[in-house]
């Protein structure tokens, strides 16, 4: 039976992600900061036998070590990591945004996705088989003003992290994917600003539309490597 490890499990994308693969029959280890929120992600499966909840701060290296050893442990080989954390902060313009704002931000969306890369590419690479998607952004290719700074910032490295995967590793069977959408309809939005209206937010990309975006990429013949997926609501 297959393996996916999924951050940011606790709501929005990692949310819809840890769903679709566990009613696909898969194990899934869901990934939190959390508890209470990825314990709610478990409830929610319909085989709750397959999902397990291991809380971790993916900005902290030493919580993605020990949460990997936990996982391991748990399921002995991860076939698909999905890297679906993020944060951003109301205050993210230059003219606004903290030191220690900018720290939060790329700790959690650029450290936090390599601090799990770096936690399960070596049992990846060793079983020569091995999906690794980021869950990414538009503003990772050309950036909005909207983001903000560290967002952006963060997120362009987050595209650079992911060709490299595939620099590197493809080689050894472990391919990796980039998904870019635009607005997507998760709590993070809260965050902006003037967080936008329902009426706004409906006519926005769904949780559920990247979640089968990573199901693809996950699912094709370990022969395609699918490098980019970009997508925006009409």
């Amino acid at each position: 039976m297959s393996t996916a490890v999924i951050t940011g499990a606790g709501s929005g994308v990692g949310r819809a992600v840890a769903l679709r693969f566990a009613g696909a029959g898969w194990n899934v280890a869901l990934i939190g900061r959390r508890s209470e929120t990825i314990a709610e992600t478990a409830a929610l499966a319909t085989a709750a036998d397959r999902v397990s909840a291991f809380p971790c701060d993916v900005s902290i290296w030493e919580s993605v070590a020990a949460m990997g050893t936990a996982v391991l442990g748990r399921f002995s080989a991860v076939d698909a990591l999905i890297n679906a954390a993020g944060t951003n902060v109301p205050r993210r313009s230059f003219e606004e945004l903290s030191i220690d704002d900018w720290h939060q931000v790329v700790a959690t969306n650029l450290h936090g996705a390599y601090y799990c890369v770096r936690a399960f590419l070596p049992g990846m690479r060793e079983r020569r088989t091995g999906t690794i998607v980021n869950i990414n952004s538009d503003v990772g290719k050309m950036a909005r003003d909207l983001a903000g700074v560290a967002y952006v910032a963060s997120k362009f490295a987050l595209t650079g992290l992911t060709q490299q995967i595939n620099a590197e590793e493809r080689g050894h069977g472990v391919r990796a994917c980039s998904i870019f959408p635009r607005d997507i309809n998760t709590p993070l939005l809260d965050k902006r600003p003037q967080p936008p209206s329902p009426e706004m937010r409906a006519a926005m990309l769904q949780p559920e539309d990247i979640a089968e975006c990573v199901w693809l990429a996950a699912t094709l013949p370990s022969r395609a490597v699918l490098d980019e997926i970009s997508l925006s609501s009409r």
